[in-house]
């Protein structure tokens, strides 16, 4: 049996009024639009409803950075960054709750050239999950909205 941390906290919360970097907040109301706050450039590409959220893991954060990349929390253009939960369970289909708020991952999110300014050599290939499978940003669908602050638990659920 492999044992996989199911549970781990918000550390960042990001938004902006479209592109990136998103910058940090101490707290959001999410609802089946994303997050209030957040805006995106481009929404044949980003947003919508089976991409309202985009989530990183902070302990890929911190790799990343370790092999060079000028990546932090936000600089992806993920909206959550979150730690202690085993990045390899955050796949399409799997369900996160963070205290009232329910969401369904949808998909991973392709690498694009927004984002390319977190990466050394403005690659942002390095978190493409058919080039490097387990190192791809998600989105996610937004199952039941509510407050959402930095510190709080979440968790993947059944």
């Amino acid at each position: 049996m492999i044992w996989q941390c199911r549970t781990g906290q918000v550390e960042s919360i990001n938004v902006s009024h479209g592109g990136v970097p998103k910058e940090p907040v101490a707290e959001a109301l999410i609802t089946a639009f994303g997050l209030n706050g957040d805006q995106h450039r481009d929404l044949r590409h980003h947003g919508g409803p089976d991409r309202a959220v985009v989530l990183y893991s902070l302990e890929l954060i911190e790799a990343l950075a370790r092999e060079g990349h000028q990546i932090r929390p936000g600089s992806a253009g993920e909206n959550l960054t979150i730690s202690g939960i085993e990045w390899t369970a955050v796949v399409p289909g799997a369900k996160l709750r963070i205290e009232e708020v329910r969401l369904e991952i949808t998909k991973f999110a392709s690498p694009c050239h927004i984002i390319a300014g977190s990466f050394r050599d403005g690659d942002p290939s390095r978190v493409s999950q058919a080039l490097h499978p387990g190192w791809s940003r998600v989105c996610a669908r937004v199952l039941s909205g509510g407050l959402v602050r930095v510190g709080d638990a979440i968790a993947l659920v059944d």
